[in-house]
C-alpha cells in the first residue's frame, strides 16, 4: 500500500493492512493482521495468542479488562483458524520477531471445528505422517522459512543469469529419448500409441536454443525413475540449465562458481530471518565466494584412498565420497576430468587425454553432496555419432541434435544445478523432501 492510500484508509476510520513481516515500520502505530491463530496460550485474564500470515509470526497480547470482546472472541479459539486482526504493534525484545501487537479487535473468519483439530500439533509427530499431511505441514514456522528461502534462491539465481547475458528459455517435459541414459526414464503412453518419456534435463533442447539465441538457460522441473532411497534424492525436481555457445571449460566452471555464490549471498542478505528461524550456522555460509577450490577427479581418488576409501581409477563416487572430499574445504569444490566412460555420451574428451571427459562436478560442503554437473559438450559430429553408438542409444531418436553438429556447429558448454540440493546445503535440512512443496519420491505421491 502506497502512503496515499494508507492516508486515504486512515482518513476513512480503517486500520492500515500489513502483512506481519512489515511490522517493524509501524512500531506505535494500530493496524490488522490478516492470518490464522497459529498458537495460544491462556494466562488468567490476559491471552497471548500466536500469528501467523504466511510472510511470519507475531505474538499477540488481549487482557480481558481492556478488550473484552475480543478476549472473549480469543479465549479457546483452535488452533489455524482464520482471523482479522486489529491492534497496536509494540517492540519487544521477549517476543519472536522483536515486536508484537496488542489485540483490540478480532474478526474470525473461520473457525476450526473442537471436533476436528488442527492434525499437526505443536509436538513431535513421525515423519510419513507429517508427509501424509504435507498440505498442512507447510503451515509450520520451519517448513514455511524453507520455502522462502527457496523462493529467494530461484530470485537470486535468475537475476545472476539475466545479468551475466543469459536469456531464460523453456524445454519440453515430453521427450523422444533419454538425456542420460535409459535406466531412469519415465515411459508416457502419449497420442496415438506413440511412447514418450519425461524429461530427465532440458539440456539438449537448450543446446539448440543456444545455437539461436548464444547464452541460454532453461529452469523448470526434470524427472529421474532412479529407486533411491537417499536424503538428496527425488524423482521430481527442479533444475537450472545454462547452455552457452562459444563458451569452453573452464568458463562455465566460472559460472557455476559466480552462480551458486549469487544463489547464497542472496539468502544470507534476504532472508537472515528465516535462516534464523531454522537455526542455522550461517558462518558456514559466508564463504561461500569464488573461487572454489577445484580438484582433478584423478587428485580425489587420492584424496580418497589417503582417507581409507579404496576407490580406484574409473569408479563413479557416491554419498561418501562426495563427503569424504568435501570435508578438506569452507565452500563448494569443483571435480573435474572425469573418466570419459563413466560420463553422458555428450561430454567432449580432453583432446590431450581423449579418455578423459572436460566434465565437472560440484560437491557442496557439509555432506550434502553434488549441487551442479557439467561439461563442454561435444561439438564434432563424427565423434559424437561414435559416442551415441558405444552407449547404445537410437540414432534415429537424436536426427535433431545431431544437426546442431551439420549446421554451424561450436564449441559449447553447460551445467545443470539442482535446485532442491542447493536449498538443502543452504537450509541445513537433514533431507531433500522438506525443501519442495509437495516431494516426490520412489513410494510416495500423495499428497
Amino acid at each position: 500500500m502506497g502512503l496515499r492510500e494508507m492516508n486515504v484508509a486512515n482518513e476513512t476510520g480503517q486500520m492500515t493492512a500489513i502483512t506481519i513481516e512489515q511490522v517493524g515500520r509501524y512500531d506505535g502505530q494500530e493496524v490488522t493482521l490478516k492470518g490464522w491463530l497459529y498458537n495460544l496460550r491462556e494466562s488468567g485474564k490476559l491471552l497471548f495468542p500466536i500469528f501467523r500470515d504466511g510472510t511470519g509470526i507475531i505474538q499477540g497480547v488481549c487482557a480481558l479488562k481492556e478488550n473484552p470482546e475480543a478476549f472473549e472472541s480469543l479465549k479457546g479459539l483452535t488452533q489455524e483458524s482464520s482471523v482479522i486482526v486489529t491492534g497496536k504493534i509494540r517492540a519487544e525484545k521477549r517476543a519472536p520477531g522483536g515486536y508484537e501487537i496488542g489485540v483490540s479487535k478480532i474478526e474470525i473468519i473461520q473457525r476450526v471445528p473442537e471436533s476436528t483439530p488442527f492434525p499437526i500439533q505443536l509436538k513431535e509427530h513421525g515423519v510419513d505422517f507429517l508427509l501424509d499431511q504435507r498440505h498442512l505441514w507447510i503451515r509450520t514456522p520451519r517448513q514455511a522459512a524453507i520455502l522462502r528461502i527457496r523462493a529467494e534462491a530461484i530470485r537470486a539465481a535468475r537475476e545472476f543469469m539475466d545479468g551475466q547475458g543469459y536469456t531464460l528459455t523453456d524445454a519440453p517435459m515430453f521427450t523422444p529419448a533419454a538425456c542420460e541414459g535409459t535406466s531412469t526414464l519415465f515411459e508416457v503412453n502419449y497420442i496415438d500409441d506413440q511412447k514418450a518419456y519425461l524429461t530427465q534435463s532440458g539440456q539438449l533442447y537448450a543446446e539448440a536454443i543456444a545455437m539461436a539465441l548464444g547464452k541460454v538457460y532453461t529452469f523448470g522441473p526434470t524427472f529421474r525413475a532412479e529407486k533411491s532411497k537417499t536424503r538428496r534424492h527425488l524423482t521430481e525436481f527442479w533444475m537450472l540449465e545454462p547452455e552457452a555457445a562459444y563458451v569452453e571449460f573452464e568458463e562455465i566452471m566460472g559460472l557455476g562458481e559466480g552462480l551458486v555464490s549469487a544463489i547464497v549471498q542472496g539468502v544470507l542478505k534476504n532472508k537472515s530471518r528465516e535462516l534464523e528461524t531454522l537455526k542455522r550456522d550461517t558462518t558456514k555460509l559466508e564463504n561461500v565466494k569464488p573461487p572454489f577450490p577445484r580438484i582433478s577427479y584423478e587428485d580425489a581418488v587420492a584424496v580418497l584412498n589417503k582417507n581409507g576409501n579404496p576407490a580406484k581409477f574409473g569408479d563413479d563416487f557416491g554419498g561418501d565420497e562426495e563427503t569424504i572430499i568435501s570435508s578438506s574445504f569452507d565452500r563448494p569444490v569443483l571435480i573435474h576430468h572425469y573418466p570419459a566412460a563413466i560420463k553422458a555420451f555428450y561430454m567432449q574428451p580432453d583432446a590431450q587425454r581423449p579418455e578423459l571427459a572436460l566434465a565437472f562436478d560440484m560437491i557442496a560442503p557439509e555432506g550434502y553432496g553434488e549441487i551442479i554437473g557439467g561439461s563442454q559438450r561435444i561439438h564434432d559430429y563424427d565423434v559424437l555419432v561414435g559416442r551415441l553408438r558405444e552407449h547404445r542409444l537410437p540414432e534415429e531418436a537424436f536426427q535433431w541434435y545431431l544437426d546442431l553438429r551439420r549446421y554451424g556447429s561450436v564449441p559449447h558448454s553447460g551445467f545443470g544445478l539442482g535446485l532442491e540440493r542447493t536449498v538443502a546445503w543452504i537450509c541445513g535440512t537433514e533431507h531433500i523432501r522438506e525443501v519442495i512443496p509437495f516431494p516426490r519420491m520412489i513410494y510416495r505421491v500423495y499428497p
